[in-house]
């Protein structure tokens, strides 16, 4: 398994992790930013972070059946695990504004669900996989993301297994720390803002 060292290493020299003044999502300003589809569009790098969080799914899930992964950034990263894993991998899509499973992609009643993200803040596409888990009477046995960063303020309350845990400091436009009011503030990611 990489070090939490080793994989921040690799994080940043792929540009999955940066520095600088953002406006994320929620409208937060934040010194850090993550996009963790800059890592996946290095195959040779995001299979050492993938076979690393591969090798702690396998010490804390030991059975499962399938992984459901939110559209759009936790595809790749599901797709990658299951391949490691030899798991069968499918993805929720959003369909006016909520996931549904679409393409023949089915839960079967009773199996064993791990629920794969890139990131996970809010916890907020985690939970609505996990409806859809539910309504179709399977079982969440737990979580797993390249980074968590929700430092314990997401409504998750299953295990989450990351292969790295963040602490970003978030911050009100109004109350900004001196550091980020002298750099120019960029709104990076792919949701519209």
């Amino acid at each position: 398994m990489l070090s939490l060292k080793e994989s921040l290493k690799i994080l940043k020299e792929t540009n999955a992790l940066i520095e600088g003044h953002f406006i994320l999502s929620s409208g937060l300003h934040s010194p850090k930013y993550v996009q963790c589809a800059r890592l996946m569009s290095r195959p040779d790098q995001a299979v050492k972070i993938c076979s690393s969080l591969a090798s702690k799914i396998k010490q804390e899930f030991s059975d499962f059946d399938l992984i459901l992964s939110p559209a759009m950034g936790g595809i790749i990263v599901g797709y990658e695990l299951g391949r490691i894993l030899n798991k069968e991998t499918i993805f929720s899509e959003r369909v006016n504004g909520e996931f549904k499973l679409r393409r023949d992609f089915q839960i079967r009643k009773g199996s064993k669900v791990l629920i794969v993200e890139d990131v996970i803040t809010t916890g907020k596409s985690s939970l609505e996989c996990s409806k859809l888990v539910l309504a179709n009477k399977a079982n969440i046995i737990g979580y797993a993301c390249i980074i968590n960063r929700s430092n314990g303020k997401s409504k998750i309350r299953e295990k989450i297994v990351s292969q790295v845990d963040l602490n970003i400091p978030t911050y009100n436009e109004n109350n900004l720390p001196k550091e980020l009011l002298s750099i120019k503030a960029v709104k990076p990611g792919s949701r519209d803002l």
